[in-house]
């Protein structure tokens, strides 16, 4: 497998970045080539992109999210290989580092001459650049999902265990300024992961 890792510091608080980018079908917004992104449930997205030439159609699956901090995500099903995390890091009151890392199976002519030339790295970089200039000037997310995936049979590292998991009821916000509800938490049930998900750009590797 490749590996792309990219970061970018954001002028917005934390809990704004994380709750925009929980919006998943907003992504065509900001991400070039992704043509679609449809929610199927709170875990499950279904995914249509054209990337180096290639398009494509695939499902994705988060496997650890915990709010303000991370998301974890691997595709399964479609024509689609990869894995990868998205951190958010705290930088003062109004500043956000968001470092993103992902692992994915070059297919085809296209991907594969694609993956040589930088053009998936040249391409989350401009993703991510995009996004903040999306929020930045928004201000203010348009909707956000603080709800609690944990892994079964999974580890994903010291950090998953700093903050208690409470088991209470899912919010999810609807508009600008809704108010954030209680974090719930799901549990993943699928079978199958080969390994561990890193909860840290840093600890990905190559396959």
């Amino acid at each position: 497998m490749s590996t792309v890792k990219e970061s970018i510091d954001v002028d917005v608080p934390l809990g704004r970045v994380y709750n925009q980018w929980t919006q998943f079908e907003e992504f065509p917004r900001f991400m070039d080539g992704v043509e679609e992104v449809r929610q199927i449930d709170d875990e499950h997205c279904h995914w249509t992109t054209k990337i180096a030439g290639a398009r494509r159609e695939f499902d994705t699956e988060i496997v650890d999210q915990l709010p303000d901090e991370r998301i974890s995500w691997r595709t399964v099903g479609g024509e689609a290989e990869q894995r990868g995390v998205v951190t958010f890091q705290r930088l003062d009151d109004a500043h956000t580092r968001i470092s993103l890392a992902m692992e994915f199976e070059p297919h085809g002519m296209a991907e594969k001459a694609g993956d040589m030339l930088g053009v998936l790295d040249r391409q989350v970089k401009d993703d991510l650049r995009r996004f903040k200039g999306f929020i930045e000037e928004r201000g203010q997310e348009s909707g956000g999902w603080r709800g609690r995936t944990t892994p079964v049979g999974t580890d994903t590292g010291p950090s998953a265990g700093d903050a208690p998991i409470r088991e209470t009821p899912q919010s999810r916000m609807t508009g600008e300024g809704a108010p954030v509800g209680p974090e719930d938490t799901r549990q993943d049930t699928s079978q199958g992961f080969p390994g561990s998900l890193p909860t840290d750009p840093d600890d990905m590797r190559h396959g």
